[in-house]
């Protein structure tokens, strides 16, 4: 892999988690942001701070958007403008309108887009995805996915709804993301957000969103951000007409899978999982943005999954199911000159 020049726009705890992994594929970096962190991040690790965000982008080949998601729409232009590839952290946009757009410029400017839908490349979700598509389980016909977190106080925008998107964007994008790359797209959500930003104990939000894919399964997202103390964890229990499948990030390391699997479902590996899934990720898109495959993620998925939680959010608001074709057509053209 040749040399990689990268711009890596932000300075917040997602831009550290990309760092490392740009760093440890030898890339050369040059960081902005407009909060001061970089330069401090340019000092802890010997990269270049840029001045402004035409210079970072100067001569780059790859822009790394790790900013709040209003701003990342206007970044990701004018990286196509100055000739770069773009990363950008999920989601892609807060709405599908300027989703939308990022693909359709990624493509006319004859550059890549990727969304940095990190979850796809953890190992629990790789082995579901592979016990899902080899007909393992059988026909699905539901799924649960439950992620549980801290609320993220760390930025300020996290709570303001206009600018995150609440919970059903930010956080439970992820899980729908994930039921879409198994089950096809999502014909209808009915979906309810809850949140008490300034509670006592410290801002509180919930929600959750039941999705209606095309082929017939029934999948249910469930997110909640805690108070501080508040643990990391990821669930997901997946019916089949050959058993089920479960996995709980805290309870155990493996999945397991029990009912009429059979042999199938006899143990999977545990213990260490290998490469972190950011380094996974990073790498796997470093070799699309230098002519190698296609990965697992596209601008496609960047847009779709932008979709569904914008009409998550419209039902959550009205109480009714949300078709999301109809509130949010899709006209869509990859990220990708191939």
């Amino acid at each position: 892999m040749s040399r990689l020049d990268v711009a890596l726009i932000g300075a917040g705890f997602i831009a550290r988690t990309h760092m490392a992994a740009w760093i440890a594929l030898g890339a050369r970096i040059r960081i902005f942001s407009t909060d001061g962190q970089a330069a401090l991040l340019a000092e802890e690790f010997g990269l270049t701070e840029a001045a402004s965000l035409p210079a970072a982008l100067d001569g780059a080949a790859i822009a790394d958007i790790c900013t709040p998601t209003t701003t990342h729409h206007d970044i990701a232009l004018a990286a196509f403008e100055a000739g770069a590839h773009v990363l950008c952290e999920k989601p892609l946009a807060l709405t599908p309108k300027d989703a939308q757009h990022m693909s359709d410029a990624a493509h006319e400017a004859g550059r890549l887009l990727y969304p940095g839908h990190v979850v796809r490349f953890f190992p629990a979700y790789v082995r579901l995805r592979d016990a899902v598509t080899s007909g393992a389980l059988g026909r699905v016909a539901v799924a649960r996915f439950t992620r549980t977190g801290r609320y993220p106080t760390w930025s300020n925008w996290f709570t303001d709804p206009a600018l995150s998107g609440g919970i059903v964007t930010d956080q439970m994008l992820h899980d729908m993301d994930i039921a879409r790359w198994l089950f096809g797209d999502v014909v209808t959500v009915h979906a309810t957000q809850r949140g008490r930003p300034h509670a006592p104990e410290g801002p509180v939000a919930t929600g959750s969103a039941t999705l209606t894919h095309d082929s017939g399964v029934i999948s249910q997202v469930l997110g909640v951000w805690g108070p501080p103390a508040t643990p990391f964890r990821y669930t997901f229990h997946i019916a089949g007409s050959h058993g089920t499948l479960t996995h709980d990030s805290l309870a155990h390391p493996s999945l397991r899978v029990t009912g009429a699997a059979g042999a199938q479902g006899d143990g999977v590996p545990t213990g260490d999982f290998g490469e972190d899934p950011f380094a996974t990720q990073i790498r796997e898109l470093a070799a699309a943005f230098q002519g190698g495959p296609a990965p697992r993620v596209s601008a496609l998925d960047g847009v779709a999954a932008v979709r569904i939680a914008a009409a998550a959010r419209q039902s959550a608001a009205t109480g009714l199911a949300v078709a999301v074709d109809d509130a949010y057509p899709l006209t869509l053209t990859e990220g990708s000159p191939r």
